[in-house]
């Protein structure tokens, strides 16, 4: 046991907390030095984590098999970029985009249509609700034996998740303008297209992108799933689940970091896609006084 180490890592832990404890009670006068302030506390607590798990791992002697230090996984990610890029491109490039443009899009595409037929709504979306309860692991097996074993069968499971809350939300999020507003357009001879585009559509953005953001979580989570029950010796999943077997615990560590920079980065973009278009929804204009 190296009590030396593990005390730093401890010390700097306590000193990183007291500094963002100071940083977030202050009040800046510039809108650039807030801006920085609200950067750097996620920033540091991050960093702190990491410091303190090195402290652990080297402070109490952990194996590397049950758990690596970050110093480790490190090493082997920068050491394994090649097989990284390359289980990235199969997984995320072509599996996740792939099947959520493919689910998102039907999902929304069918809710347009639901919301013109009441024998749809009543029919389609009641089953909608028991398919998306349905596990992954129990999709994936079937959806390997009907399209293969490459990225096509990743995109079936992603569009199976992704499908059903972009439906029920779209759905929902048709519904929200009030019965007075739909009234007024009424008023004014608009079409049904045209209350849909001009009224019903933009209240329904802050649902839709609800539905995005959570997909864009639930589609790397799927197919990284699948490609634990069949595919080439490339992805993610396949990475995870041979690593494991080999005990090369760093390996499995540094897929699970880039899976997830890759799944922040990507809520992230829908995130400042969903404040581009809904800047004039009380949620995003509050979170920006």
């Amino acid at each position: 046991m190296n009590i030396p180490v593990f005390a730093g890592a401890v010390l700097f832990w306590l000193a990183a907390w007291a500094f963002n404890e100071w940083l977030v009670r202050q009040h800046f006068a510039h809108r650039t030095a807030a801006s920085a302030a609200r950067f750097a506390v996620p920033l540091l607590f991050g960093i702190t984590i990491l410091v303190l798990w090195e402290g652990v791992v080297r402070g109490f002697g952990i194996p590397s098999v049950l758990l690596p230090a970050p110093s480790m996984i490190w090493q082997r990610l920068v050491n394994s970029l090649p097989t990284l890029a390359a289980d990235f491109r199969q997984t995320f490039l072509k599996a996740v985009l792939t099947g959520y443009a493919l689910g998102c899009g039907l999902g929304f595409v069918v809710a347009i249509l639901i919301d013109r037929s009441p024998f749809l709504q009543r029919g389609l979306l009641p089953l909608g609700n028991f398919v998306s309860a349905l596990p992954v692991i129990g999709v994936a097996p079937i959806m390997v034996m009907w399209f293969g074993f490459d990225w096509q069968s990743k995109v079936a499971v992603v569009v199976i998740m992704t499908f059903f809350p972009m439906l029920v939300n779209t759905v929902s999020g048709l519904a929200a303008a009030s019965h007075m507003e739909r009234d007024l357009m009424r008023t004014y001879a608009a079409t049904w297209w045209q209350t849909l585009i001009k009224l019903r559509l933009p209240a329904a953005w802050p649902f839709i992108f609800n539905a995005l953001k959570i997909n864009s979580t639930l589609a790397l989570i799927g197919a990284i799933v699948a490609e634990f029950f069949g595919t080439p010796i490339v992805g993610m999943g396949f990475r995870i689940s041979t690593e494991v077997g080999r005990m090369n615990v760093d390996m499995v560590w540094a897929e699970i970091a880039v899976a997830a920079v890759a799944g922040s980065a990507f809520y992230g973009v829908v995130a400042l896609a969903e404040r581009a278009v809904t800047f004039w929804h009380p949620s995003i204009r509050s979170g920006r006084a």
